[in-house]
């Protein structure tokens, strides 16, 4: 997809992060935006800054919760006519031992991230087809979504679970003859507020008990791997837009990261042993408690 004019853009997670400059790209472009998000103070500043240039659709939105997700697919197409750029972009993410988390944290992280972006596929994607015009689909998921590293469980197998999914759509779009393009955004550590995602958690999926040992030393962990990145969510979303007008499925906006998806990769074609993912990249690696 290369013409981006007066165009519409559906954004999920638009309040911070990717998501904001999502949509400062897009309304630079002169695309219409629909702009998604739990954060409804942060959903606003964007909105503001934004709406001189171009017109908004703006909705406080729980990716999570289906029947929402579905109406406000309903009130998009209503307002626009259409839809050309679908970023499901929303996400949130916790850290410990894999046998330490709740049940709570597995729904909330699968609710946000995983589920987020099937509902954003049915609810808008036949749609977007019907309409038989050229635009592409934008999932973001996280090189968590190549490789397996130690304290990221239910943020892996999320992200792990948005990667198939997007090639799966990929291929379907493609035996279906259909004019939309898909691609799968895979960044590693940048500081777009997901560190502090627990801001926006639900009140009936928070942890009763206090954190384990391992829960706060991954939360410290992560602020510090996250805060040290050398992108910024501007860059990776430049990038990501590149990709789009590229046609390109697979957007890693960190190459030095390729050495251990290769790294991954070897190991199951030699059906070895994983190597510690961060193995090549020891300056953020995650410990143990001790």
């Amino acid at each position: 997809m290369k013409e981006f004019k007066d165009r519409i853009a559906v954004i999920t997670g638009a309040g911070s992060g990717f998501g904001r400059e999502f949509a400062r790209l897009a309304a630079a472009r002169g695309m219409k935006l629909a702009l998604a998000d739990i954060q409804q103070d942060a959903l606003d500043t964007v909105v503001a800054a934004l709406a001189d240039t171009t017109e908004i659709l703006a909705v406080r939105l729980d990716v999570s919760d289906a029947r929402a997700m579905d109406a406000f697919a309903d009130r998009v197409f209503a307002r626009f006519g259409a839809v050309h750029l679908l970023f499901n972009n929303a996400g949130v993410g916790t850290g410990g031992l894999i046998w330490e988390h709740s049940l709570a944290d597995w729904q909330w992280v699968l609710g946000v991230n995983l589920w987020g972006v099937i509902h954003g596929i049915r609810g808008f994607v036949p749609r977007m087809i019907a309409g038989n015009d050229f635009g592409h689909i934008i999932n973001t998921a996280s090189v968590a979504g190549l490789l397996s590293a130690q304290t990221m469980g239910p943020y892996n197998v999320s992200k792990h679970g948005v990667v198939t999914l997007s090639e799966t759509l990929f291929q379907d779009l493609r035996i279906t003859g259909s004019k939309l393009g898909v691609t799968v955004l895979c960044p590693a550590f940048v500081d777009t507020g997901i560190k502090d995602a627990g801001r926006n958690r639900p009140e009936d999926l928070a942890n009763t008990a206090p954190p384990t040992e391992s829960q706060r030393l991954a939360e410290e962990q992560t602020r510090k791997a996250v805060t040290s990145g050398r992108l910024s969510a501007a860059d990776v979303a430049a990038r990501t837009f590149e990709a789009i007008e590229a046609g390109q499925f697979y957007c890693l906006t960190h190459p030095r990261i390729l050495g251990s998806v290769e790294l991954r990769l070897a190991d199951i074609l030699a059906q070895r042993n994983p190597t510690d993912p961060f193995a090549l990249k020891k300056e953020v690696a995650f410990t143990a408690p001790s």
